[in-house]
């Protein structure tokens, strides 16, 4: 495609602004990197794992004529961003998007990784493709310099025999990685973790936030979910992450249903397993979405969210905005917004204009709890 240019590419439905790109150095980096062994994969043979809004699978396709590319994107903004970006360059025929399994890998011989942050994703990732692409696999793995650590080194030489670094351009780095190792055993995911205090089994994939630890903000909301609209008979868990939060909720109330939702593929995997292992799957019904954009208009009793503060790796309260705005327009008249947030982001204002009158719950050194009511 003569017409394709990378910095065309746009992050919608993800959130969109002036410090907000939808390609970066690394992405170039990994192309350029990669080029040789793009341009002789044969059809089906690249696969794509981590990229962001589409820069890596559709570089590959429009730069090098790749064919049959096999994606992963743990968010589903990202999943929907490079659709539409594919649309929009007429090459939606050149990929499928796949789970994060054995099929995705299968027969792989060219991996283009954007380095996840988080070594538990990049254990979990390593070892199916140690496990299941081509013994001759070649693994283009990148990120922005700032990003990245040795332990990643460290992790992907468990699994294979030779992780090599490029040198540093723009800020970006790509470490060309080669010869999967056999009789490795690697961990199994998804792991789980039973916390006393709580009484509650928490299980996570690699990718899945905070892991089987509860993060600080979820526990402090933990401590007030009792209060929070006694009558409802179904709720809905906002970014559910691990599934803590609607898991606990299904566990101390017999009679509710819960919704838990969560753009991750990774945390919405873990969520099923959370709810399953502590004998609520049946009340608590898991779903990737983007936000609740297939939940109707003023369904909702009770929705809980303990919302991001971070759009990729810069500090940004779009997102956080944007679940506000579902929120109001999914809960009923009288429905109820629970949110746990950082004290010094100020969200108050914000959820009283957007859904309604908020008052505080809580308060602790770091967070603050409120919830709003949808007039």
């Amino acid at each position: 495609m003569t017409d394709f240019a990378l910095d065309d590419l746009r992050r919608w439905p993800d959130v969109e602004a002036n410090n907000l790109f939808a390609v970066d150095a690394a992405d170039r980096l990994m192309l350029d990197e990669a080029a040789v062994s793009l341009a002789e994969a044969g059809p089906g043979e690249v696969v794509v794992i981590g990229d962001n809004y589409g820069a890596l699978s559709l570089g590959a396709a429009a730069l090098h004529s790749v064919t049959g590319i096999r994606v992963h994107q743990d968010p589903l903004s990202g999943e929907l961003a490079l659709a539409q970006n594919a649309r929009d360059s007429g090459l939606t025929p050149t990929f499928q998007s796949m789970p994060l399994e054995s099929a995705l890998l299968r027969g792989a011989k060219v991996v283009l990784l954007r380095l996840p942050r988080s070594l538990d994703a990049l254990d979990e990732v390593s070892a199916l493709i140690a496990a299941h692409a081509d013994p001759d696999v070649t693994i283009y793995a990148g990120g922005m310099v700032k990003h990245l650590a040795l332990a990643m080194n460290e992790v992907l030489g468990t699994y294979f025999a030779s992780v090599r670094p490029s040198l540093a351009r723009h800020k970006a780095r790509v470490l060309t990685v080669a010869g999967p190792l056999s009789g490795v055993v690697a961990r199994s995911w998804p792991e789980r973790q039973l916390h006393d205090d709580l009484g509650l089994w928490v299980c996570a994939h690699g990718g899945a936030f905070a892991g089987t630890r509860v993060d600080i903000g979820t526990r402090f909301l933990l401590g007030v979910l009792g209060e929070a609209k006694r009558d409802a008979t179904s709720a809905i868990d906002l970014g559910c992450g691990t599934g803590v939060i609607a898991t606990a909720l299904a566990m101390a109330r017999p009679g509710i249903t819960v919704l838990a939702t969560d753009q991750s593929s990774a945390a919405v995997a873990s969520a099923s397993a959370t709810a399953e292992v502590n004998g609520v799957a049946e009340r608590v019904r898991v779903l990737r979405n983007d936000g609740l954009a297939s939940q109707p208009d003023a369904s909702a009793e009770l929705i809980l969210l303990n919302p991001p503060f971070h759009v990729g790796a810069s500090v940004h309260t779009g997102l956080a905005t944007r679940l506000f705005e579902d929120a109001a327009r999914v809960l009923a008249p009288g429905g109820e917004l629970w949110t746990v947030f950082n004290s010094h982001l100020g969200y108050r204002p914000a959820l009283t204009r957007i859904v309604g009158p908020t008052r505080q719950v809580a308060r602790n050194a770091k967070f603050t709890i409120t919830v709003s009511t949808r007039g």
